[in-house]
């Protein structure tokens, strides 16, 4: 091992979003009167953005995850889910 590779801490990347949330509205927003728990939103989200609420609704868990892939808000069958970014 050189000493280069020696330096650099093993990271694990996950897909991350090519938008900056951080001064921004979050990515996703979630309306929940009309949501009604279904939970596939949570079930096929590939960077766990949601964690389901006292409710059992999904809530933003990690906003800084999402991608923008627009796997959530294609597939809730109550359009609950919009995103701010597309």
């Amino acid at each position: 091992m050189t000493e280069s590779q020696a330096a650099k801490p093993a990271t694990k990347k996950k897909g991350k979003s090519k938008y900056d949330y951080s001064n921004g509205p979050p990515p996703l927003e979630i309306n929940l009167t009309w949501c009604k728990a279904c939970n596939i939103c949570i079930a096929l989200c590939p960077t766990q953005v949601f964690e389901p609420d006292s409710d059992g609704k999904p809530a933003i868990a990690r906003a800084e995850d999402c991608t923008q892939c627009t796997i959530c808000w294609t597939h809730c069958p109550d359009f609950a889910i919009t995103s701010n970014y597309k």
